[in-house]
């Protein structure tokens, strides 16, 4: 087995019962970061026992309705990836839920196992959601950060998701967090899962790569429907082909009591950064800006 193959999964390979992707830490080999991608047709409902994880209800297309200890959360959702940001709703470990959809649709269910339940299930709005446009040029690329340290609370889940327009790169420069170095890096564990605009036949490219001590070496050409498993090393780019643009969701987790995001540029590639005060940010973005008005 190639380590693309290992930790590339095309469409349909992760599918079990309920779910088109299943990612749990005990299938990736490591401690914390998990995601489920579910479809329901109009009218079908799916029961969630979160377990020892806590989790997003995150609509990747239509509404739902999720249902927990007495509580409804009626997600308005949206109608695709590149259409907008998007409502979602948090449920903490060891929770019972039932999620319904009157018309159908696909959602994503990041999660991380985590020891604590200081946090109740809650409602997250589209409105709050940060929308942040990274870097310039032909790096150009939108980030929606619904669940980082500062925009919305968890145990240690973190979840944002980026889309780059047809012919731009992102994650990049190269970046890693593997290592627990206090105020420069922090330990987790990345699940990307992809989305392309288009036909069908659109695709893009990620990269992983490790250092001398922790090598991993992965090249994989990813469409719809496919994940990405990093467990460590440097990460980036990530390719949109020219003429169809690229969504992932990012899930991250690890085992610092801190829930913190610091990430490492490879010192060979960010110096890259420093070109993007000369260059304007991509006219495409940010996606949807109709439909947000």
């Amino acid at each position: 087995m190639t380590e693309t193959s290992k930790y590339y999964l095309p469409k349909g390979s992760s599918a079990s019962g309920d779910y088109d992707l299943l990612v749990t830490p005990e299938s990736a080999g490591w401690g914390y970061s998990g995601l489920r991608i579910l479809t329901l047709k109009p009218g079908e409902a799916h029961a969630l026992s979160t377990g020892e994880s806590e989790f997003l209800v995150l609509p990747l297309t239509g509404s739902c309705t999720v249902t927990t200890d007495g509580t409804a959360f009626e997600l308005t959702g949206r109608t695709g990836v590149f259409a907008s940001a998007t409502d979602f709703a948090y449920l903490p470990r060891e929770s019972e839920a039932l999620i319904s959809s009157a018309a159908g649709g696909r959602f994503a269910l990041p999660s991380a196992r985590t020891g604590r339940s200081s946090l109740s299930a809650r409602y997250g709005s589209k409105e709050n959601v940060p929308v942040e446009l990274r870097g310039a040029g032909a790096c150009s690329r939108q980030v929606n950060n619904y669940c980082l340290p500062g925009t919305f609370d968890a145990e240690q889940l973190l979840v944002c998701e980026v889309l780059t327009p047809g012919g731009n790169w992102s994650s990049y420069p190269p970046h890693k967090h593997d290592e627990a170095r206090p105020g420069i890096e922090s330990e987790l564990e990345e699940i990307y899962y992809f989305e392309i605009s288009g036909d069908g036949n659109g695709f893009g490219y990620q990269r992983v790569y490790g250092t001398p001590d922790r090598p991993i070496d992965v090249l994989a050409e990813v469409r719809s429907g496919d994940a990405v498993l990093i467990p460590h090393g440097w990460h980036g780019p990530s390719i949109a082909a020219p003429g169809y643009d690229l969504y992932y969701l990012n899930v991250m987790a690890g085992p610092g009591q801190d829930r913190a995001w610091l990430i490492c540029d490879d010192a060979a590639h960010g110096w890259v950064r420093t070109t993007w005060d000369s260059q304007d940010i991509d006219d495409r973005l940010p996606f949807g800006a109709e439909e947000n008005d």
